[in-house]
Parts: C-alpha cells; structure tokens; sequence
C-alpha cells in the first residue's frame, strides 16, 4: 500500500496488463485499437484512483474529452505478453491538457509510448474549458523524458483522396458516454486501410478527434497515401469526426 501511495504522490499510475487474443491481430500482434483502449483506461484508473471517478468530476461539470493522440511503437507486444503501463500528466498546453504514457514489458524495456491530449468540457453545456479553471486538482508536469513524438494536427490534402467507403456507427461502438469510443476508431481505420498496409505495424500513430460519432452516423472513410504515410479522414453529417496518420 505504501509502494502504491509512492507511485501516486511521483505523479503516475502502474498495472500490469496481460495481453490476449482479443488485443490482437491475426498475427498476435497488438493492435492500435486496443494500444488507444489502454490509453483512455488508464487515464480513468489513475484518476479514479486519486477518488475523481467519472461520477465525480460529472458532478463538478468537469469533464475531459480527448482530443489527440500520438503513438510510437518501438517493438509491438505480442499475445501473451505482460505489460508493466504507467501514465502521467505531461503539463498543459494552450487548451490542452497532456498525458504521457508507456508500455513497458518485464524485462523493462519500452515497447510503446505515447502522448495524449485532452480538453476540459461542461458535460451539460458541452463548453470548453480553460485547464486553469479545473478544480479537481493541480495539474502536474513531471518532465519525464519520453521516446515519443508530439501530438500534431494531422490534415489530409484536399486533391488526390482516396474513397475507402462508408462505416455506420453501431450500438457496441458506443461507450458509456453515448458516443463512439476513442479506442474504436483504430479498428475504424485498420478496416478501411487499403489491403496491403493492412498487416503492417505502424512505427508511429497519431489522430486528431474532432466531433463526436453517436449512434447511426454514417462516417464517410477518405484516404491518402503520401510521404509521411497513409492518412484517414472520416467525416460525419456535421464534418470531420477524425483525421489520422499511420506512419509505416
């Protein structure tokens, strides 16, 4: 217990998290689906382990909503592995507020890391706002080196799209907030990638989340293959919901 209370008062949460079937892809490998699950969860465990569960940062009208996030995936976990998953606040940004992660194995050594950023939101309102009028609690920056890129805003060319189809929004998309689960999207994408990128790991991943998806929104898939790599795009009956980038 006082091991725990150490590594909370350090400014970060620890788990272990085995790696199955369902993480991954026919080839065992994890996938970025369930590489942003974790993410999200984590984020919820050390908060709820601080006593700010959903419930109450909902009574505070103080929500977060994500809003982007960068993935490198220095050797991609495998079913069956176990996975040592720390997170913690990276400080604040303009409107942002950021959160880093990394998925170590048992040996130690850093299979994944990522960062995350998130917007304060009125859950009644849906208004954003400022991170200087959180009052849960201080908002901390560790400045703890990280092996992983910036979040960035990703934006596809508007000339040389590629159709990839259409997806509707389905009931167990959801989450418990109605709307279509930050870790879902990664399966979104993968389903839409052309077939040869398909089996590939991505060496870096990053989206950017711009509406929400709720429940029988048609999202129309758009791609683009450039330098960089390949980019998504789906939009929704009010613009786009997401923009990504999979770098190969």
């Amino acid at each position: 217990m006082e091991d725990f209370k150490q590594r909370l008062m350090e400014n970060g949460y620890f788990r272990q998290e085995e790696l199955v079937f369902r993480d991954c892809d026919r080839e065992q490998r994890v996938r970025i689906s369930a590489i942003m699950s974790k993410m999200a969860s984590f984020a919820g465990y050390d908060y709820d382990a601080r006593g700010l569960t959903h419930e109450v940062l909902w009574a505070s009208r103080e929500v977060f909503l994500l809003s982007r996030a960068a993935v490198r995936i220095l050797d991609c976990p495998r079913a069956g592995d176990v996975l040592d998953i720390s997170t913690w606040e990276n400080g604040v940004k303009a409107a942002h507020m950021r959160r880093a992660y990394e998925m170590a194995d048992q040996a130690g050594r850093v299979r994944v890391a990522a960062r995350t950023d998130w917007i304060l939101v009125d859950p009644l309102t849906r208004k954003i706002l400022r991170p200087s009028s959180f009052t849960a609690k201080p908002l901390l920056d560790s400045g703890r080196a990280l092996e992983c890129p910036e979040t960035r805003k990703v934006l596809l060319p508007k000339e040389g799209r590629e159709d990839l189809g259409s997806r509707r929004v389905r009931w167990s998309d959801l989450d418990g907030n109605g709307h279509l689960f930050s870790g879902n999207y990664g399966d979104v994408i993968w389903d839409a990638l052309p077939e040869d990128l398909q089996p590939k790991v991505p060496a870096e991943f990053y989206i950017n989340y711009s509406r929400e998806a709720v429940l029988g929104d048609e999202l129309h898939l758009e791609g683009f293959r450039g330098e960089e790599g390949y980019f998504v795009e789906g939009l929704g009956p009010h613009g786009p919901c997401f923009t990504a980038l999979c770098v190969f």
